[in-house]
């Protein structure tokens, strides 16, 4: 196989959307949750990984959250994967999701969060019963998961459309 066969076949592999998100939690154990201003419900700080710029998952989940909240947080360890396939919107391809511990924020950086008003209309924090109402679909049960990860210890979940697997 030449050069260009090579890169030829690697252009016609399927593509796959790369996203990374954060989980933070106030004191209380309530989840921080932005509001887009491009889609409606609520999400979590974070946005899709700039792979082709060689951002790994764990910095794109960074970039982002320092990009929409002003905070600039270390994050901790990866709590799910989520293979998301094929949307019916805009023929999205499947979707690959990373969510990370983003941990617990204290008084003081909850003051400090700063929305990017081009992409937020604003932020809240929910407590973990009231996710539901506010993350649907595979979100939704993704932040579930992790929040089950966190509450048991242990590794990280593998889950496809927010079920989880294996």
């Amino acid at each position: 196989m030449t050069i260009q066969d090579y890169a030829t076949y690697i252009a016609g592999l399927p593509r796959v959307l790369v996203a990374a998100a954060a989980l933070f939690r106030d004191a209380a154990g309530r989840v921080l949750l932005v509001e887009p201003n491009y889609r409606e419900g609520w999400a979590l700080p974070g946005g899709t990984v700039e792979s082709d710029a060689g951002e790994t998952p764990r910095q794109g989940a960074r970039r982002e959250t320092l990009e929409e909240t002003g905070l600039d947080v270390g994050l901790g360890p990866l709590l799910v994967v989520d293979w998301v396939p094929p949307g019916p919107v805009r023929d999205r391809p499947p979707l690959v999701a990373y969510l990370y511990d983003g941990g617990v924020l204290d008084t003081d950086q909850l003051k400090s969060i700063r929305l990017q008003e081009e992409e937020l209309l604003s932020w809240r924090l929910v407590e973990p019963a009231d996710l539901a109402e506010h993350l649907s679909g595979s979100l939704g049960r993704r932040v579930a998961v992790a929040l089950d990860v966190l509450a048991r210890g242990g590794g990280p979940a593998e889950l496809e459309d927010g079920h989880r697997v294996g």
